[in-house]
């Protein structure tokens, strides 16, 4: 009677739909809003941590080692050519010599060789001290090989005269038959006796690379002796080889 008619279309919705956060659409018919107020502009994600998270930034990579190997190298050489120029290289001197057996085989040319020597080395310098590394000796009568030894490397305090005593043998190597010919015919053979070895320099806290150092001690001859008999004092001095780079010296 009095009562009005209502539209069905114009009631209030209990549920309503749920708003799309990102701007998605809601529930049924897709007309529901967005949550920043308006569709398509996106909602920047949430952070945690109080920022943003820091920028890769990669481990540095580390400096090359060539520079200081090459100014190693050039030290080194510096030093060596002042000694040489000021005449204050090590020195060396065979001072005693004793070829206790050399043998030849008439059969085989099969060689037995045994000699012992003494290498003094002397370093003239007041400040500077000498490093050597393993050194090999090898022996040579009238310039055919006759024995190898290998000395372990030693410090060269400066102002030091150090004795060196070694024994180079040989067994059962084979000779060119005319080389074991040569030796059987002698008594007495011109000897030769070469030292290799690797050397730096040391001045207080500084060090050098090692460069290569050959000793060439010849000039003296020698007979084979009993074994009872003293060994040879006859002097002979030796002359070093510092090689740096291409150059002898």
């Amino acid at each position: 009677m009095g009562d009005r008619a209502y539209n069905s279309s114009s009631k209030p919705m209990l549920n309503p739909p749920p708003r799309a956060l990102n701007g998605g659409g809601g529930g049924g018919g897709g007309g529901g809003g967005t949550a920043n107020g308006g569709a398509g502009v996106p909602v920047k994600p949430q952070q945690y941590g109080g920022g943003a998270p820091p920028a890769y930034r990669p481990r540095p990579l580390p400096p090359p080692q060539r520079r200081r190997k090459r100014r190693s190298c050039c030290c080194a050489c510096c030093l060596w050519l002042t000694l040489i120029l000021i005449g204050l290289r090590p020195t060396f001197s065979v001072t005693s010599l004793h070829l206790a057996k050399l043998n030849v085989s008439s059969s085989s040319d099969l060689l037995t060789s045994a000699l012992d020597f003494t290498l003094v080395a002397h370093n003239p310098n007041r400040k500077i001290v000498f490093v050597y590394g393993d050194i090999a000796v090898s022996a040579a009568a009238d310039g055919i090989p006759i024995g190898t030894a290998s000395i372990p490397g030693f410090v060269h305090a400066a102002g030091n005269t150090t004795w060196i005593a070694a024994t180079l043998a040989s067994s059962g190597n084979n000779l060119d038959p005319t080389a074991a010919a040569d030796l059987r015919s002698k008594k007495r053979f011109p000897m030769e006796i070469e030292v290799d070895t690797r050397a730096g320099v040391e001045i207080g806290r500084f060090k050098s690379k090692r460069i290569g150092i050959r000793v060439s001690c010849s000039g003296f001859d020698a007979a084979v002796a009993s074994a009872k008999a003293t060994p040879s004092t006859s002097i002979a001095k030796c002359k070093p080889q510092i090689k740096i780079w291409i150059w002898t010296f």
